[in-house]
């Protein structure tokens, strides 16, 4: 057995016995089997020549939905658009495709999409690089029919990560706003053509889960998250800030998502599970639809045709409501996929959901939704391909194992065990 050095050790080894070799990534190891018909001869110091052939990512499995919101979107060319780890995917369901935006070097947090449908902006976590230099957060806008970046802002001036961002949607979105995640949750308005900040104020000491435009006043910005919703208008180089009155409603632990009804009023869905109705221009509670979800208010969807649509958390429920907030149709997502986390309108009746379980779904309220992506939920800490057929099986932290085709890039099959699976070898 070669070792060099125990215990902390950054070198290769490779065990004769296992027919395995260990690397350390990043300080973790990551066991691999050696095929049978090479390990009789394998040597740690063999040197051979760089191929010539380059690899191309072709798929990426997954979705970020345990922890981020509003991050999934249907695009004019027929894409889905959402991300997972550093990468943004533009998945074309119809034509099983895939397209990646590769620009960012650590997670991405949060995605939103320019009024134009084909500008996007996605913000990212602080990281590392191998070297053990720090990578700024900061928010790479970029375009989904090129795939080329458009600007980058913000390096050093966000805190630890980019958790929320928006574009103005009624002046020509020319205005980017954007929430770190440093103690003060900083919301800063951003020129991002020409890569200049215009304003940043303190938004809140507590979580920040929503920054958004409303849609047909410019000067008006909306944010929210743990214990607050605030109205801020936009003037002269400055922000001013409103707090959203509950009044004789009780305030929510949490203010979860908000959007848009077409004659300008805002709608939010909260821990509590009820939807409030803030008339346009006002901080004030219009209307109120009290229990409308078992649990929180995770996701919410103005649709095409004046409707709306809430996604619950605890109860998994997607709900159609009329304009008159009577509800029309409900469907229950199924408890393998988890709670919704998102919803956002395809074409017809099309919806689609991610869920805080890492799927992606696509269906109705009147037909139910069928599995379209697939993700673990912790980390992945197995990976072992099929020696002879197109099939891998992953299997991790969530105690989940899945057998993946890689012609059709679904799972054949899931099984949960009874422990956190670690792979080939303790991590």
């Amino acid at each position: 057995m070669s070792s060099f050095g125990a215990g902390k050790t950054k070198e290769v080894i490779f065990s004769v016995e296992d027919g395995s070799v260990k690397m350390f990534l990043r300080g973790r190891p990551v066991p691999m089997m050696i095929p049978d018909e090479l390990a009789p001869t394998y040597s740690l110091d063999t040197r051979s020549e760089l191929p010539s052939c380059r690899l191309k990512l072709e798929w990426v499995y997954g979705y970020r939905g345990r922890d981020c919101r509003a991050n999934l979107y249907l695009l004019p060319t027929g894409e889905i658009v959402y991300f997972v780890a550093s990468v943004a995917v533009l998945y074309s369901v119809e034509e099983q495709r895939q397209r990646h935006y590769l620009g960012h070097n650590d997670d991405i947090k949060c995605l939103a999409i320019h009024p134009d449908m084909v500008t996007i902006a996605t913000g990212q976590v602080a990281g590392t690089t191998k070297e053990g230099k720090p990578l700024p957060p900061h928010v790479r806008i970029w375009d989904s029919v090129s795939l080329s970046t458009l600007h980058v802002l913000g390096l050093g001036v966000f805190d630890r990560a980019v958790c929320c961002v928006g574009f103005s949607k009624s002046n020509g979105g020319n205005l980017l706003c954007a929430v770190d995640e440093s103690n003060d949750h900083m919301l800063s308005v951003w020129d991002w053509a020409k890569e200049t900040k215009v304003v940043d104020v303190k938004c809140s000491n507590e979580a920040v889960l929503v920054a958004t435009f409303h849609p047909t006043d410019p000067t008006v910005l909306i944010t929210c998250g743990k214990s607050h919703i605030y109205f801020w208008t936009l003037e002269g180089g400055s922000l001013s800030k409103r707090q959203g009155l509950f009044e004789k409603h009780e305030k929510p632990k949490y203010v979860l998502c908000v959007t848009f009804l077409e004659g300008g009023d805002v709608v939010t869905g909260d821990s509590g599970g009820n939807l409030y109705v803030w008339g346009k221009g006002g901080n004030r509670i219009t209307q109120a639809v009290l229990g409308a979800h078992d649990g929180g208010v995770f996701g919410l969807c103005a649709l095409r045709d004046g409707t709306l649509v809430s996604g619950g958390g605890r109860d998994r429920r997607v709900v159609l409501w009329g304009s008159d907030y009577s509800k029309l149709q409900e469907v229950e997502v199924p408890e393998d996929f988890g709670p919704v986390r998102t919803v956002a309108e395809g074409h017809g009746d099309t919806l689609y959901v991610g869920t805080t379980r890492n799927s992606i779904l696509q269906g109705s309220v009147h037909t139910g939704f069928s599995l379209l992506v697939q993700g673990h939920v912790e980390e992945l800490w197995g990976l072992a391909t099929h020696p002879s057929r197109a099939q891998f099986v992953t299997c991790g932290q969530d105690k989940l194992v899945h057998l993946w085709s890689s012609d059709s890039h679904q799972p054949l099959w899931s099984r949960i065990i009874e422990m956190a699976a670690a792979g080939h070898g303790d991590p």
